[in-house]
């Protein structure tokens, strides 16, 4: 039951969040989960794997806003801009 609560609680703080927030947010979390479980200090894991992961869920969720394009240069990469 507690865990249900949780999850509730956490969804309802997203809920009003655009999809930047939401990816950093969850990133953040996933991050800090993986880093807590397989760094050898679980605490300074879960600093970097949160940090990092915050910055990867907010690229990812930045890619994902309305007006958002994915174009590609001409030397192959790929990048995001206004439609």
């Amino acid at each position: 039951m507690k865990k249900v609560l949780i999850a509730a609680a956490v969804v309802a703080a997203l809920a009003g969040c655009s999809n930047t927030e939401k990816g950093a947010a969850i990133g953040g979390l996933g991050g800090a989960a993986v880093g807590a479980a397989v760094a050898h200090d679980p605490a300074v894991g879960a600093v970097v794997g949160g940090a990092a992961g915050a910055v990867a869920g907010a690229l990812i969720g930045n890619a994902t806003e309305p007006g958002k394009c994915y174009y590609r240069g001409r030397n192959g990469r790929r990048y995001i801009a206004d439609c």
